[in-house]
């Protein structure tokens, strides 16, 4: 057995950390959830539209009728809930990251990042006993206490975030970011109304500022985080960045899940103090007593050596797809940014600005007939403005009208797009081959040929 190993798989550490990280998780997923009934969201993104963009190989996923994604919503509240009260643990985890995902692949042109990080977080909580201390299932169950865990239970939320941030930082490294400090110089300028420092954002040269501190801050806020002499000056940090980022840009709820979730980088004194306040709090609430002399498992957590082997098996299988799956992009020719193959799912955060339009074409070459269609009688506003600049989408809604005329009764029809697309502050410009028939070509991940090549001034 190595040092590292047991450092950072095997040795016994106190429960705190995980604890915490499970009950602010399901606190901010059940804000979240709220937050998004209230505005409308269920019924805008997932019930009226007449028209999905599924994921490819996920055109199973469909959203439920009638009353069906409320229903999903109400249940993926509750899941959040019991996840923050330690609750049905096992359950509430396995539900929230069932309904959730299935949310999520509903529509890609509703993909955010930090959707896909809710999705890992939830799934990597199912693995873990964060529900053994401070939470409603010890309260019920007493021998279900534990006050250590194994460290990998720990360590591998820090990975994770890790993972996020590291990657965040990479992708930030590019000639339009650093040298052109595109997009914050489209962005700050538009903030420049804000009350006394909105000034400061009119200035070019605080679009480069913000940029390359971005990126120094995505590279190294992990390892100052890790380091106990540094964790408490990076935490504040983290809190300005992400509140920084939460008054600039409409990115939902993303900056407080991490300025959460970076809690669990701090040590297990702090955590332990953090629960026993709130412990405090609760029972001076609730009148309730200190459970003194009741018997529970004092031993650490143990699991049986083939539990070890799944769960080291599915760790690892995570984490290899975490590193690799970012950089999948390389396999395509082109510029990312341009054509988008490979973009989704690789930590690439508000890194473009990109505005396109699209208008299909449709021949039917039966009637000599030659038509254009009005997109908006299929999507929504915002399905359109994600379609016009994401050719995969445009490829999946070419298909669907396809599939809509032959349901006409009209055959073999020919469809082609112009698309025209302005990328971080350049001209609009020609976007994928206009001769092209879409009918003719294959959805997948194979390289899209029909993408033009990006033509840099």
């Amino acid at each position: 057995m190595t040092d590292s190993r047991y450092r950072f798989i095997e040795k016994l550490v106190s429960i705190a950390p995980l604890v915490t990280l499970r009950v602010l998780f399901g606190f901010i997923m059940l804000v979240s959830i709220i937050r998004f009934a209230l505005k409308g969201w269920i019924y805008e993104l997932y019930i009226a539209p007449v028209y999905h963009f599924t994921f490819y190989g996920f055109d199973w996923v469909q959203p439920l009728d009638g009353n069906g994604m409320y229903v999903v919503f109400v249940l993926m509240g509750l899941a959040a809930a019991c996840i923050m009260l330690g609750f049905k643990y096992r359950i509430a985890t396995v539900s929230f990251f069932l309904l959730f995902t299935y949310v999520e692949l509903i529509d890609k042109s509703n993909y955010l990042n930090h959707y896909y990080f809710v999705s890992i977080l939830s799934f990597l909580l199912i693995l873990v006993p964060a529900h053994r201390g401070f939470s409603f299932d010890v309260f019920l169950k007493p021998a279900l206490r534990v006050d250590q865990v194994p460290a990998w239970t720990i360590n591998i939320f820090k990975l994770q975030l890790g993972i996020v941030y590291f990657y965040a930082g990479l992708a930030k490294l590019n000639t339009d970011w650093l040298f052109e400090a595109m997009p914050l110089s489209i962005w700050l300028p538009a903030m420049s109304h804000l009350p006394l420092i909105g000034q400061l954002f009119a200035q070019p040269e605080t679009a480069f500022v913000f940029s390359w501190a971005g990126a120094i801050y995505d590279l190294t806020i992990v390892f100052f985080l890790l380091y106990h002499r540094t964790r408490p000056l990076a935490y504040v940090a983290v809190i300005c960045f992400h509140l920084m980022t939460a008054l600039l840009f409409q990115i939902g709820m993303f900056p407080y899940i991490m300025i959460l979730c970076t809690l669990i980088y701090f040590s297990a004194g702090f955590h332990e103090r953090l629960l026993e306040s709130i412990a405090q709090i609760l029972r001076r609430a609730f009148s309730l007593r200190t459970r003194e002399g009741v018997a529970h498992n004092t031993l650490p957590l143990s699991l049986s050596k083939s539990w070890q082997y799944a769960l080291g098996m599915v760790i690892v299988m995570h984490f290899a797809l975490q590193l690799i799956v970012p950089f999948r992009s390389a396999l395509y020719p082109g510029t990312l940014f341009w054509t988008e193959q490979g973009y989704r799912f690789s930590w690439r955060v508000m890194l473009m600005e990109k505005a396109g339009y699209t208008v299909f074409n449709v021949n039917d070459p039966a009637s000599g007939r030659s038509w254009e269609i009005a997109n908006w009688d299929y999507l929504t506003p915002n399905q359109e403005k994600m379609m016009a600049t994401q050719p995969d989408m445009m490829l999946q809604f070419a298909h669907f009208l396809e599939a809509q005329y032959q349901a006409e009764g009209i055959k073999d029809v020919a469809i082609t797009a112009d698309a025209f697309v302005a990328l971080n502050g350049r001209r609009s410009r020609r976007f994928i081959d206009p001769t092209v028939d879409l009918t003719k070509e294959e959805r997948g991940f194979a390289t899209k040929e029909w993408i033009l090549p990006f033509d840099d001034e």
